[in-house]
């Protein structure tokens, strides 16, 4: 391919809604061969019945260069992907990070997935202006709180 990638299974546009590699918390929500993948964190709890679906935590897979129009980008014929980590629409948890090939910018995805079902990624201090209750519910649902604080321990 144009993009220095060469064809494998994690670029198979029929991993399904799950893949081996992820953390089981994880969905392959899209995935447009050769071109973005969507990784989601719970769906089935982002349903605005649970928790708003606008704050699904969203790991996104795309060509070009972030901040940039996707207009920018043509699939197949670029040389950077990035990757963003959103927790909403306007809070990017990590910033944009940028590889050379697709398959470099899935395999920094998964491994976003992973840390943050580690919970070694700091969703509280992405909030500018920091929403106490529904973080404090994350916490719950990311097996993050502490008891005594009902916070990140």
């Amino acid at each position: 391919m144009s993009d220095g990638d060469e064809s494998s299974d994690a670029d198979s546009p029929e991993t399904g809604d799950t893949e081996p590699d992820l953390p089981e918390e994880w969905t392959v929500w899209n995935d447009e061969p050769g071109g973005r993948r969507i990784l989601a964190y719970r769906p089935d709890v982002f349903d605005a019945d649970q928790f708003p679906a606008a704050c699904m935590p969203t790991l996104y897979v795309a060509a070009g260069q972030p901040n940039r129009p996707a207009s920018e980008a043509e699939y197949g014929r670029t040389n950077v992907w990035r990757v963003e980590f959103f927790l909403e629409p306007e809070v990017e948890l990590v910033p944009a990070r940028t590889r050379d090939t697709r398959a470099e910018a899935i395999a920094e995805a998964r491994d976003l997935a992973a840390a943050f079902a580690r919970g070694e990624l700091d969703y509280r201090g992405a909030y500018q202006v920091p929403r106490e209750e529904y973080l404090d519910e994350l916490d719950e649902l990311t097996g993050r709180a502490d008891p005594e604080r009902g916070r990140e321990s």
